[in-house]
């Protein structure tokens, strides 16, 4: 099948596909006499696996490891489940980032006015001219100390 029916099939665009076989990711496809790839099912799979394992948040050389124990004759799904477990932790370590994001960008939010006053607290805090605390400090005291000063205020 020529390239656009496999990019239909997998919802990946045919640039991403290119990409994924020059970095040696898929199986290398049958060249025609005329130059043109020619996928099969094989392909199709080894795409959709590749796709599906970046939507749950592995990164590409990742997806390649999992890909590449996927086609392993003695793979354990042990080995496949610590890698899962371990992006997990991951995820929920990111998610911890994000909200502590969010708690210190609310407070700064809070902070403000927005009115048509040149003092900021949003500018001042990312300077470091600010008494709302210090956002290079590690997020869970960055942000408390944020907090609660938007709340004093």
């Amino acid at each position: 099948m020529k390239i656009q029916q496999v990019a239909e099939k997998t919802g990946l665009t045919t640039k991403t596909i290119r990409f994924y076989e020059q970095k040696g990711l898929i199986t290398p496809p049958h060249r025609a006499e005329n130059g043109y790839r020619d996928y099969r099912e094989q392909h199709v799979s080894e795409l959709q696996m590749i796709r599906r394992a970046r939507l749950v948040g592995f990164t590409l050389e990742e997806s390649a490891g999992l890909l590449a124990l996927s086609r392993d004759p003695s793979l354990r799904s042990a080995d496949v489940k610590a890698r899962a477990e371990s992006k997990l932790v991951e995820i929920d370590e990111k998610i911890a980032e994000l909200a502590a994001m969010k708690t210190t960008l609310h407070a700064l939010t809070q902070a403000c006015p927005g009115d048509g006053d040149a003092q900021c607290p949003i500018i001042e805090a990312l300077r470091g001219d600010s008494e709302l605390g210090d956002l290079d400090a590690d997020a869970s005291s960055c942000c408390s100390s944020v907090a609660a000063s938007s709340l004093v205020n």
